[in-house]
C-alpha cells in the first residue's frame, strides 16, 4: 500500500524539510520553500525478477567500443568530446532564445543523413511547442526528413513508450521543465517531477543504450532550474552561453564523462540557424581597431583549443571621488585583485580613475593565464600608450607582483603564429618551452613592473612611478599623451 508523506522542499536547490522554512539553510534563497505531497510505493522499489547482477572482476566486463554519433556538426561534437556516445545522458542549458532548440533541430538534421536501418534517426519530443510551430520551426532550418519524428508531448511514462516502440538513435526532450510523471504528485518543472521525471530517462537511456539529449532552462542567476542533483545523474552538462546582443554563441561542457571539461564549440547565429565558426581566434581580431590605446591580445584556453581575444581596458579620470570598475568577461573579484596589485607594487594613482576592462566578442574568459593582460591593458590606456600589433601577453600574476608560468604554452603560441603574431610576452619558467615554437620570439619578464618597462613606450620608468606617486595630489589622474603628462601636478 502507498503512503502519502507531506515535505517542504526548495525550489532553487532541492533541499527538503519536515516543515515550511522562510530561509533555505542549503543555498540561501528566501521563501523557496513549497509544500509537495510524496507517495512512496514499496513495490517500485523492489527489485524485478531476473534483473539482478553479480559482481564481476574488472577485466571481465566486456567493453563496448561503438563508436560515436557524430551530429555532423562540428563544434557540437567537440563540446561532446567526439560525438555523442550511445546510452549517455546529456543535459543542455541556456538563456531562453539563445539557440537550444535550433541545435539540436540541427543535429537531428544531421543524424538523419548519416542515418542507416529501418528505425528513426532522432525522437523530437516537445512540451512547448505545438507539432506545427515545430514544423515552421524545422522548414526555417531547412530541415525535410522522414527520419525524424516529432512528438507532442509531456508524460514521461508515455514518451518512454513511444521510444521503446520507435526505437530512434536519439531522443531529445524539450524540455525538462515541461514534463512530469504519475509516480509524483506535484506540478510540471517542481523539484520532485524534474527529479523523478531525470530518473526515469536515465533509466530508459542506460536500458536501451539510447542517447538522450535533455534541455533545461535556467535561472535568473544562470544555473539549471530544478535540483542541483539532476546536474550529477546526467553524464554530461551543456551551457549555451552569449549575450542576446552579440550573434556568436559559445557552447561550454562544464561537465563530460567521455570527454574532457570545458571544452567549447562556437556558433553564429544567422537568418538560417547556427553556424560554425572553425575559427573563432580570426573572427574575434577581424575588427580590432589600429592603433589604439588600451587593446591587448591575450592566449587563452579553453578545454584543449587556444584561443587568442582581444581584451580592452579603459581608464579615465573620476571627479566624484568613489571610481568604479567595470568588468565585462573576466571575473569582477580577480579585476580588483589585480589593480590592487597594480596601486601597491607599481605605485599607479588608480583611486583617482574609473577603469573599465571587457572581453570582446561576449566570451567569458575565467583563467589565469590572462592576468598579465588585463594588467598591461590598463596601464596602456592609463599612459595613453599603444602595444604593438605583432605582440600576444600571457601569464598569471601573483600578489607580490611576481608573474607565474602558465600551462600549455606551446598549444597558445602555435595558434597565435598561425595568425601572424610574430612576439609574445611570457612569463620566465615558460621561455624554455616556447623557444621550440617556430615563427614567435619570446620575451620572458619575472614582474609586472618589468613587463610594463618592455611594451610601453619610453617615459617615466615604472620603477619611478611609486616614488612620484608619492608627491601626487590626490585629485590629479595619471594620464599621459603626446609623451607628456596631462595635468600634471607632481611636487
Amino acid at each position: 500500500m502507498s503512503k502519502k508523506k507531506r515535505a517542504y522542499n526548495c525550489q532553487a536547490c532541492g533541499w527538503q524539510a519536515a516543515k515550511w522554512l522562510g530561509h533555505c539553510p542549503d543555498c540561501g534563497g528566501w521563501d523557496t520553500f513549497v509544500e509537495t505531497l510524496q507517495i512512496s510505493t514499496p513495490a517500485m522499489r523492489q527489485t524485478q525478477p531476473g534483473t539482478t547482477q553479480s559482481p564481476l572482476p574488472l577485466t571481465e566486463i566486456v567493453h563496448d567500443d561503438a563508436e560515436r554519433l557524430l551530429t555532423g556538426i562540428g563544434e557540437f561534437d567537440r563540446a561532446l568530446g567526439g560525438g555523442i556516445v550511445r546510452g549517455s545522458l546529456v543535459l543542455i542549458g541556456g538563456d531562453p532564445g539563445i539557440g537550444k532548440s535550433t541545435l539540436l533541430l540541427q543535429a537531428a538534421r544531421g543524424l538523419s543523413r548519416a542515418h542507416k536501418g529501418n528505425s528513426s534517426a532522432a525522437l523530437y519530443v516537445s512540451g512547448e511547442e505545438s507539432a506545427s510551430q515545430l514544423r515552421m520551426h524545422a522548414e526555417r532550418l531547412g530541415l525535410q526528413n522522414q527520419n525524424i519524428h516529432i512528438l507532442t508531448e509531456t508524460s514521461v511514462t508515455h514518451i518512454c513508450a513511444q521510444a521503446e516502440a520507435l526505437r530512434p538513435d536519439v531522443l531529445i526532450i524539450d524540455s525538462i521543465q515541461t514534463v512530469y510523471t504519475e509516480h509524483s504528485t506535484s506540478t510540471p518543472g517542481s523539484v520532485n517531477q524534474v527529479r523523478e521525471s531525470t530518473a526515469q530517462l536515465m533509466n530508459l537511456a542506460k536500458t536501451h543504450d539510447l542517447p538522450v539529449l535533455i534541455i533545461g532552462h535556467v535561472t535568473k542567476e544562470g544555473t539549471i532550474a530544478g535540483p542541483r542533483v539532476m546536474e550529477h545523474m546526467v553524464d554530461t552538462v551543456l551551457y549555451f552561453e552569449g549575450e542576446r546582443h552579440h550573434c556568436y554563441r559559445v557552447l561550454r561542457a562544464v561537465k563530460n564523462r567521455f570527454g574532457p571539461t570545458h571544452e567549447i564549440g562556437v556558433f553564429e547565429m544567422q537568418s538560417a540557424g547556427l553556424m560554425e565558426v572553425e575559427s573563432p581566434s580570426e573572427l574575434f581580431l577581424a575588427e580590432r581597431p589600429p592603433q589604439a590605446s588600451g587593446s591587448v591580445v591575450v592566449a587563452s584556453l579553453e578545454g584543449t583549443r587556444p584561443l587568442l581575444v582581444e581584451l580592452q581596458a579603459l581608464g579615465s579620470p573620476n571627479v566624484f571621488g568613489n571610481p568604479r570598475r567595470v568588468a565585462n568577461g573576466v571575473d569582477y573579484q580577480r579585476l580588483l585583485l589585480l589593480l590592487a596589485v597594480m596601486e601597491k607594487r607599481l605605485g599607479l594613482p588608480l583611486q583617482t580613475n574609473d577603469v573599465y576592462v571587457n572581453v570582446v566578442g561576449g566570451l567569458s574568459l575565467n583563467e589565469p593565464a590572462i592576468d598579465l593582460g588585463v594588467v598591461v591593458a590598463v596601464a596602456s590606456s592609463l599612459q595613453d600608450a599603444v602595444i604593438d600589433a605583432d605582440l600576444v601577453v600571457l601569464g598569471e600574476i601573483g600578489l607580490t607582483g611576481e608573474v607565474r608560468a602558465v600551462g600549455h604554452v606551446e598549444a597558445r603560441l602555435r595558434e597565435a603564429a598561425k595568425l601572424g603574431f610574430r612576439r609574445c610576452l611570457i612569463p620566465q619558467a615558460n621561455v624554455q618551452a616556447a623557444s621550440m615554437v617556430a615563427g614567435i620570439k619570446s620575451i620572458g619578464i619575472r614582474t609586472v613592473s618589468e613587463a610594463l618597462q618592455m611594451v610601453l613606450p619610453p617615459g617615466p620608468s615604472i620603477s619611478s612611478l611609486k616614488e612620484r606617486d608619492r608627491h601626487v595630489v590626490a585629485s590629479a589622474p595619471f594620464r599621459r599623451r603626446g609623451g607628456k603628462t596631462h595635468d600634471e601636478t607632481y611636487a
